[in-house]
């Protein structure tokens, strides 16, 4: 009788393999976590959508107007103009948080069509700037002889013969 060992179970290998992928995306995902925890305390929280923070915006200026104190219409018509105030502020978020609410995305687009525009205003402000520094704002009038109508092949002068 030969002595024979038993073959491995291959079982048990199978979940160590897939303990150790587990282990690789928890140890990946708590970096991330880590990582993220960093930059909101180095940095705060990231912005959100441009929808998001339009609503934060009218939020903010909808506090502030309500909490103003009119110095103008005296201490008679404070209270009265201060409730007033707060109505017109309640109708104009009542307005605009619908519209925010039901076309988030559309905030995004003008947001980034409002970050193109303003890349390319930059872009010619600094061609402008170029042209007034380097002292040729106008190509035409800037010729080394002002004779010289910038035309033809050779640097003879045109002349009349009659």
């Amino acid at each position: 009788m030969s002595e024979e060992r038993p073959a491995p179970d291959p079982s048990p290998e199978e979940p160590a393999k897939a303990t150790d992928a587990d282990a690789w995306a928890t140890a990946a995902a708590e970096d991330l976590a880590a990582e993220q925890a960093r930059r909101r305390a180095e940095y705060g929280p990231p912005p959100g959508s441009a929808a998001e923070e339009l609503k934060k915006l009218v939020d903010t200026v909808a506090d502030k107007l309500a909490g103003l104190q009119s110095p103008l219409l005296g201490g008679l018509a404070g209270p009265a103009a201060q409730q007033v105030v707060r109505q017109v502020v309640q109708q104009a978020k009542a307005a605009v948080e619908p519209v925010i609410d039901r076309n988030p995305d559309v905030f995004d687009h003008l947001a980034a069509a409002g970050g193109e525009l303003l890349a390319a205003y930059r872009s010619a402000v600094q061609a402008q700037e170029r042209r007034w520094t380097t002292g040729t704002a106008d190509p035409a009038r800037d010729r080394k002889d002002p004779r010289d109508p910038g035309e033809g092949t050779g640097p003879g002068e045109r002349i009349d013969l009659d």
